[in-house]
């Protein structure tokens, strides 16, 4: 996820209203005190101070009507936006510089009765006032409106991708199943109640794994093992003898995390090419090791190989590989290495490099 930019400008204006008062009062202190300090350089005396309050006081209300008609208006396309705060801020510092005017008039020198365009006589100075604090509130609601469709943005997009990854990991290909009720099947019409109670058992455990575990969530290589197991198993009791399995996984290796069922289908694909057609069946091999921070599977069989017997799918035609290359695709970019390639003497070999994580890694990254 994004970090904030500031934490502090989050918090402050995590209460928009609260955020506002205290701008609103802190401004307009602020410059009721450079009005007050710039009397008392300028000799002009204490006599100064009921117009600069009056100033104010004119000031910090008027704002308040702009702020209310600039909510309204700021629903508009931005040359509405324009024109109409423009004809606002012109009409609130006409009426500002008047009370201005009649202030200083009153309160300072009441010898000077000004007339008619001499109350504008303070515009300039207020258009320029008005214009600034208009800008401020223009800049601060804009920010927090773009801050809003940001993280809007990333939460359409984080559940566009957790979606996507739950897609593909529900397209694989589950005709594994149907075979393994079918072989439950038969089981039970031969009367053969143990073995039907054990693939069952196994068949729930692999469901319970594949249906239950986020698709979004990382697991460890160890789970996958685990899960292939139950799924081998499985296929074992359907191809018994003909069904060979050797894994080679280095401990380091266990701890890395990848897309749960991410060998799955690799493994579907190799019983389904290699062992099912062969009467003496194959040898499903795979390695797992980690090297300069990056973690290699190589899932290997001892089948017909590619273009021989059987036709296998190798560029991601099937369903299976094509799932694998856009789940490796969405979990790491372009930060991953998938390959199918022939296996010497015979058989097709799949080689996966990703990225090196751990639990607690990813966890930080995650935070971060």
């Amino acid at each position: 996820m994004a970090r904030p930019a500031d934490p502090l400008i989050e918090q402050f204006f995590i209460r928009k209203d609260r955020a506002f008062w205290i701008l609103q009062t802190g401004g307009w202190f602020g410059y009721g005190l450079v009005r007050f300090l710039n009397g008392l350089a300028n000799k002009m005396g204490l006599d100064y101070v009921a117009p600069t309050l009056i100033g104010v006081a004119t000031g910090f209300s008027l704002s308040l009507i702009m702020a209310a008609a600039f909510r309204q208006i700021i629903r508009f396309r931005a040359p509405v936006v324009w024109s109409l705060s423009a004809v606002v801020v012109l009409a609130c510092s006409g009426l500002f510089s008047v009370i201005e005017v009649w202030g200083h008039a009153t309160f300072y020198e009441p010898d000077w009765q000004p007339r008619g365009l001499q109350f504008l006589g303070a515009i300039l100075v207020d258009v320029t006032v008005l214009t600034a604090w208009a800008a401020l509130y223009y800049s601060i609601n804009y920010y927090l409106l773009l801050r809003h469709q940001s993280e809007r943005m990333l939460k359409l997009s984080a559940q566009a991708h957790a979606a996507q990854l739950k897609m593909l990991r529900y397209q694989i290909n589950p005709h594994f199943l149907f075979n393994t009720l079918n072989s439950i099947s038969t089981l039970v019409m031969l009367k053969d109640a143990e073995r039907a109670n054990a693939m069952l058992s196994r068949l729930s455990a692999f469901l319970r794994y594949s249906l239950v575990s986020e698709p979004a969530h990382l697991v460890t290589l160890a789970q996958e093992v685990d899960a292939l197991q139950l799924y081998l198993d499985i296929e074992r009791m359907r191809f018994e003898d003909r069904l060979k399995v050797r894994f080679d996984i280095s401990r380091n290796a266990r701890e890395a995390l990848l897309p749960s069922l991410l060998l799955q289908p690799l493994v579907e694909n190799a019983i389904k090419y290699a062992v099912a057609p062969a009467e003496e069946g194959a040898e499903i091999a795979l390695r797992a090791e980690v090297k300069g921070g990056r973690l290699r599977l190589t899932l290997s069989d001892t089948g017909p190989g590619l273009g021989q017997g059987k036709t296998r799918p190798t560029g991601g035609s099937g369903v299976g590989l094509a799932n694998i290359r856009d789940r490796l695709t969405q979990a790491y970019g372009q930060d991953h290495r998938f390959e199918i390639g022939a296996n010497e003497p015979h058989g097709v070999v799949v080689r996966i490099d990703i990225p090196f994580q751990r639990t607690g890694q990813a966890t930080k990254e995650a935070a971060e």
